[in-house]
């Protein structure tokens, strides 16, 4: 099968800026999560030798998930300015290299992701991420790649591997959101059901949907938090599940490996002072 490579481009920002020293141009600007995008990117193109690529990246402004309930994300701390500062140069490396970006209005870049790795059913995809959201997307021809401890050490996730982690499969990972809740997303599950539990019920029921139709079998009290907690739990699984039908125009043939001016992607290097990456990009695979 054909390789296709999708980068998070927001998770990979955020977890340079955070994992790598605060070192600045020659005009004082941080550039160090230019830095970290562009190490991930070298290596991810020299070790996965990809035919195709593309980047995904969030918008500014609210989403759907948003607008259907406010508290959404509403406990998450803002990113400093000069993290969002560096996204237009990170965009601008990307460009550089031909690489198409897809990104939408009123979406995440989850589901720009869930959506791009829909339509290529055909290819084996690949994501590249720092965190892992967008584990349930991972099938038979989907695989995750999660950046862990920093940007150097990446852990691999098939079926196998989230089945390992979890106790589940891929697909009932909303599920156990919708019990559980997700706290980094301010996701509020079901009051009162911790992940032991949560776990235990997606295991016997298999899905959120069967749980309701088979409650008369939970034990009475859980029994009744399940009910009063009913919409709560539905709501949580629909603003954990990564949308695949997001309205792009993506065109696998677009997205094809192709030349792209070595000398524009050396000058961007040059104007942040990169000279150990220009070292590595000179290095690159002559195949690429």
């Amino acid at each position: 099968m054909k390789k296709l490579i999708i980068i998070d481009g927001n998770a990979l920002i955020h977890r340079s800026y955070h994992a790598l020293p605060p070192f600045k141009d020659k005009k004082g600007k941080l550039v160090n999560a230019v830095y970290g995008f562009a190490s991930v990117l070298f290596k991810v193109i020299r070790e996965l030798n990809p035919d195709y690529l593309v980047a995904t990246f969030d918008l500014p402004g609210p989403t759907f998930r948003d607008l259907e309930y406010k508290e959404y994300k509403a406990k998450r701390v803002k990113a400093p300015q000069d993290l969002y500062d560096q996204i237009s140069l990170v965009k601008e490396l990307v460009q550089s290299f031909n690489i198409p970006i897809y990104e939408k209005e009123g979406f995440e870049a989850d589901d720009v992701i869930g959506t791009i790795s829909k339509k290529s059913e055909k290819t084996e995809n690949i994501i590249i991420t720092g965190d892992l959201d967008t584990l349930q997307l991972v099938n038979k021809n989907t695989w995750v790649y999660n950046l862990k401890k920093g940007i150097n050490q990446i852990a691999i996730y098939d079926k196998k591997a989230v089945k390992d982690r979890y106790g589940l499969i891929p697909e009932q990972l909303n599920d156990f959101k919708g019990l559980r809740g997700d706290p980094s997303d301010n996701i509020p599950g079901v009051t009162g059901i911790g992940e032991k539990t949560a776990l235990k019920l997606i295991k016997e029921f298999k899905n959120l949907e069967n749980l309701y139709q088979k409650i008369n079998q939970v034990e009475p009290k859980l029994k009744a938090r399940l009910l009063e907690y009913k919409d709560q739990a539905f709501l949580s699984m629909y603003l954990a599940t990564i949308k695949k039908d997001v309205p792009i125009d993506f065109n696998l043939k677009k997205s094809k490996m192709k030349d792209y001016d070595k000398k524009k992607v050396i000058k961007f290097l040059e104007k942040l002072e990169f000279k150990s990456l220009i070292k590595r990009f000179n290095n690159l695979n002559e195949n690429i």
